[in-house]
């Protein structure tokens, strides 16, 4: 194309500082044959017309909504607004599924960065009385021990339950016993497990609760669960509904199982006339 610059062309570097576009790019998409250059000269430098950059325009459009460069490339030569309409219903169930991941994956990250800032300034060793908001949760079916227990089976059997009861095992897992002294007496085979997915169908209701943590790997509570019996008895409280572990610092957050904390909680009424600490 020996008079490409008196024929309304652009080179490609002046094209590209109109459409906001990279030379690499543009070659990348000549390479491809899905945008070509209307004419290139002796020195095989390429050019564009002005009309190119609507159609650049439509490129633009369509990878930004995500749509793979080859149905572009198909669309760019013959499409219809019937097309175009399946095209992009097509995509925006691709974007519906990718949105709900990324909210899922926003809710993970919330949920474990609250819970190792809760960890993290936790008051180890304390044992008392706090106010607690509601917690939203996903209950695992019972748990089954069997005569010598084995936590780890039970927990495989909640896995293995994930698909039924709608829970994502991406959350923090927790423990929950029926009542203080089901926890007691076995504060290492929970009655059931559960996800602390915040949108979940059962609730940890807001209320005051006896609050201990503990440090150490799953199920191992040494002497917690007498402690915090002993403090409800000594202040007049009484525990009421189920016991809740959920361990604040885990394998996400801390690489030594020693290291790892358990909160657990309890609801609690006063059981004597007493004013609440």
């Amino acid at each position: 194309m020996d008079n490409a610059r008196e024929a309304a062309m652009f080179s490609i570097k002046d094209f590209s500082s109109y459409t906001g576009t990279t030379p690499a790019t543009l070659r990348y998409y000549d390479e491809i044959g899905l945008l070509p250059p209307a004419a290139r000269d002796t020195n095989n430098y390429r050019y564009y017309r002005p009309f190119q950059i609507m159609t650049l325009n439509f490129i633009k459009v369509l990878t930004d909504l995500g749509v793979p460069l080859a149905k572009i490339k198909k669309m760019t030569k013959h499409r219809t607004p019937q097309g175009m309409i399946e095209l992009l219903r097509a995509q925006e169930e691709i974007l519906d599924a990718e949105f709900r991941r990324l909210q899922t994956a926003y809710s993970i990250l919330h949920t474990f960065r609250k819970n190792i800032h809760s960890g993290l300034s936790a008051e180890e060793g304390f044992i008392g009385v706090k106010d607690l908001d509601e917690a939203r949760l996903i209950e695992g079916p019972p748990n089954e021990f069997g005569d010598i227990g084995s936590f780890y089976s039970a927990f495989i059997g909640f896995c293995n339950s994930a698909d039924k009861y709608r829970i994502n095992l991406r959350y923090p897992v927790g423990g929950m016993y029926a009542g203080m002294g089901s926890f007691m007496r076995s504060p290492s085979e929970p009655e059931r497990f559960f996800s602390a997915d915040p949108c979940g169908n059962a609730r940890r209701p807001a209320g005051k609760y006896l609050v201990g943590y503990q440090r150490g790997f799953y199920g191992q509570f040494g002497d917690l669960p007498g402690k915090l019996d002993a403090y409800a008895k000594e202040n007049g409280l009484a525990c009421e509904g189920p016991v809740y572990s959920l361990y604040l610092l885990d394998e996400v957050s801390v690489d030594a199982p020693d290291g790892y904390l358990a909160e657990v909680t309890v609801g609690v009424k006063k059981a004597r006339a007493s004013r609440w600490g």
